[in-house]
């Protein structure tokens, strides 16, 4: 029992550590905003479309509705950790380019406090930056060029904690709260061709905030077979505890490195709190038809208009909106074929853009499909389950000439269910 647990704890601060040092994007659109948005979605809720908000089992952790968290089997603890590996295929005036990317996504832990309260906590990313291309072009009534080349990294990400509390026996609330934090760094680094001096303007943004949210869900039986659940879901919108260090470095000969001694300075001052996250809705229908189907769907509305960038309100953001569809199949979860015991998970989701007035138009909107299996494992205990999930997303520009993105993600998530909290009976 106690290596167990060392174990489960070695993993979550290894975990933790490693999606801190990675970029899990190459994408250009990072450059705007706060980057590439995460739906908080575990590998089992991705393959089903990234639906959440209505799910809830005693098997998986669904930290998109905290209400969820009161379904926890009272002798179960469970521990979930994710990871992604990306293909992405971009895109633009017919030239073609790919990137390939690796994460380390999630990791959290569920057990019960109380026969009508369930805790969890866990670790995951919020935004991600990851971009680095460049142009050049010739500078009228001379030979000299003029190259620029745009560079971006970091993220924000999230540690939280979260109660789910059973009202009653078919209604439960819950909450997450978080300390969301991290560096976001974007730098342009404009050199001339005739060998003068490199200018690099430069931004690094560091947060160092909140995120709160509430989920409610009432869960309506038809009859012994069949049920209906609905989830609510608000996320407090507002402004992050943030600075941001803008200036402009002049560098001789073409010297690129922010670190040599052979650049000054120019213009640097600091700003504060001029970011924020938006006030977030959401709401999911799941029907459950014994413990065989699943099906759900879920939409999601962030009202990114009302929140701060650059200290500017309503300029470079709009409302994003996302729906999403998803059903998990299992033909028999006490069969002795093993093939009876796989769930098997199909989803869909489109979601339109938090950006806008753009150099390029408003950002891309983004479809994607996903399919996924849920593999039971003989690890410890029989609730323990490796998900496997496959995903196609379209990336696609407001303006038909610019860069696309066609991405192909597979996701993998290994839930440990075990029961810790059983009294056994000795003879």
């Amino acid at each position: 029992m106690l290596s167990k647990k060392v174990l489960i704890s070695a993993l979550f601060v290894a975990g933790t550590a490693a999606v801190c040092a990675q970029t899990s994007t190459n994408s250009p659109y990072t450059r705007y905003g706060l980057g590439d948005l995460s739906d908080q979605a575990f590998a089992n809720n991705a393959a089903m479309g990234g639906i959440g908000y209505g799910l809830r089992n005693s098997l998986n952790i669904n930290t998109m509705n905290p209400a969820s968290y009161s379904s926890v089997d009272s002798l179960s603890f469970m521990f979930d950790i994710g990871m992604s590996l990306k293909s992405s295929n971009y895109r633009e005036g017919g030239i073609n380019s790919n990137a390939k990317n690796s994460s380390f996504d999630y990791v959290a832990m569920q057990f019960r406090l109380h026969p009508r309260l369930g805790i969890a906590f866990g670790f995951t990313p919020y935004s991600t930056v990851g971009y680095k291309f460049g142009k050049t072009s010739s500078i009228e009534g001379s030979d000299v060029t003029i190259t620029n080349v745009f560079y971006g990294e970091g993220g924000l990400q999230q540690i939280f904690g979260g109660l789910g509390f059973k009202i009653l026996d078919n209604l439960s609330i819950g909450a997450n709260a978080g300390y969301l934090y991290g560096d976001i760094n974007y730098q342009t680094a404009a050199s001339f061709s005739n060998r003068g001096d490199q200018t690099i303007t430069y931004n690094n943004l560091s947060v160092k905030s909140y995120n709160v949210s509430f989920g409610l869900q009432y869960t309506q039986p038809f009859n012994k077979d069949n049920s209906l659940t609905i989830g609510l879901v608000y996320g407090l919108g507002h402004n992050m505890n943030s600075t941001e260090v803008k200036g402009i470095q002049v560098a001789a000969d073409n010297t690129s490195s922010s670190t040599s001694d052979s650049y000054n300075v120019v213009n640097e001052r600091e700003e504060y709190n001029g970011y924020g996250i938006p006030h977030t809705f959401g709401a999911g229908l799941t029907f459950t038809h014994k413990q065989k189907l699943t099906v759900g769907a879920d939409y999601t509305l962030q009202q990114w208009s009302k929140a701060k960038y650059n200290n500017t309100e309503g300029l470079y953001y709009q409302d994003r909106s996302k729906v999403a569809v998803g059903a998990e199949y299992t033909p028999n979860l006490l069969s002795r074929n093993y093939l009876g015991r796989i769930r098997y998970r199909v989803g869909a989701y489109y979601s339109t853009p938090y950006l806008n007035n753009l150099p390029t138009g408003e950002g891309p909107s983004e479809y994607g499909v996903s399919a996924g299996f849920g593999f039971p494992l003989y690890l410890f205990q029989k609730h323990t389950m490796l998900s496997i999930t496959g995903q196609y997303v379209r990336v696609n520009p407001s303006i038909s000439r610019m860069l696309s993105e066609d991405r192909f993600v597979i996701k993998l998530g290994l839930t440990f269910n075990e029961r810790w909290f059983m009294k056994w009976r000795v003879q």
